[in-house]
C-alpha cells in the first residue's frame, strides 16, 4: 500500500506556465511515460453518493477525506484503473487496481461487480467499500499533463491543462463525450509531490516561495458545473 506523499498546487497563469516550464526541463527528466510532445492525457470518471458526500467534504475541508475514480491514459480505455485517492492532514496516499473492460463497462453504467474469492485483496477491498458508499459515476474530467520527477525525494513536478468536465459519464470509456472546459484561458495547474523532503534547488528554481499555494480539486471545480 502506498504511503502520504506532499501534494501542492498552484493555479499558474500563461506567463508563469512559460517561466517554470523551462525551469523544469532544465531541472529534471521528462516522465517515461510522457509522449513525442512530452505530456499525456488523462480521463477519470469520479464517483459520488446520491447525497455528494464526496462534493462537500472537498468545499468544506472534512480532514480526512477520499474519492473514488476510474482512470486511463492516452485514450486507451483498454488498460483502466480503479483508485482511491485519500487525503489527511494535507498529504495524500492512493490505493489502485487494474479493471478489465467488462468490469470497467459495469461501473461505468453504475452497476455493480461482484466481489469474487479469485480476486487480489486490494481489488475486493476497493470495489466493497465502493459498494458499501453507495458510489456512482457522476463527473468525468479530463486534461493533459506534463510531467517531470526527480529520485531524490521521489518529486514529482506536472503541468496539468485544458481541465474539462462532462456528465455523459455513460460514455467515459469510448472517449467520445463533450466537453466544457473549466478554467479562464491561459490558466493551469502546477504540482509539486514529494516523499520525505523537496529539494532545495527544486523548491528555488521552480519558486514555489512567491507563488500563492491553492486548494484547487479538479473533481470539485468539474463538478460544482453541473451542480
Amino acid at each position: 500500500m502506498n504511503s502520504y506523499r506532499h501534494e501542492y498546487k498552484y493555479v499558474i497563469d500563461a506567463s508563469q506556465r512559460q517561466i517554470l516550464l523551462i525551469r523544469a526541463s532544465g531541472l529534471m527528466p521528462r516522465d517515461t511515460h510522457a509522449g513525442s510532445d512530452g505530456g499525456y492525457l488523462i480521463r477519470s470518471l469520479y464517483f459520488d453518493d446520491d447525497r455528494d458526500t464526496c462534493f462537500y467534504e472537498n468545499e468544506s475541508g472534512t480532514d480526512p477525506r477520499s474519492k473514488f475514480r476510474i482512470r486511463y491514459y492516452n485514450d486507451d480505455a483498454d488498460a483502466p484503473r480503479l483508485e482511491k485517492k485519500i487525503k489527511r492532514h494535507g498529504m495524500t496516499r492512493k490505493e489502485s487496481c487494474p479493471l478489465t473492460q467488462d468490469e470497467a463497462n459495469i461501473l461505468t453504467e453504475g452497476g455493480t461487480v461482484p466481489v469474487k474469492s479469485g480476486m487480489p485483496d486490494d481489488k475486493k477491498r476497493l470495489l466493497l467499500e465502493l459498494q458499501r458508499r453507495r458510489l456512482k459515476p457522476k463527473v468525468i474530467v479530463t486534461y493533459r499533463r506534463i510531467p517531470f520527477v526527480c529520485t531524490a525525494g521521489n518529486v514529482r513536478v506536472t503541468f496539468d491543462e485544458g481541465i474539462t468536465s462532462s456528465d455523459e459519464t455513460s460514455r467515459f470509456l469510448t472517449h467520445d463525450y463533450r466537453q466544457r472546459p473549466v478554467m479562464p484561458l491561459g490558466q493551469s495547474i502546477l504540482e509539486v509531490k514529494w516523499d520525505e523532503f523537496l529539494p532545495l534547488h527544486i523548491k528555488g528554481m521552480m519558486q514555489l516561495d512567491t507563488l500563492q499555494w491553492s486548494a484547487f480539486s479538479k473533481y470539485y471545480t468539474c463538478r460544482r458545473i453541473h451542480l
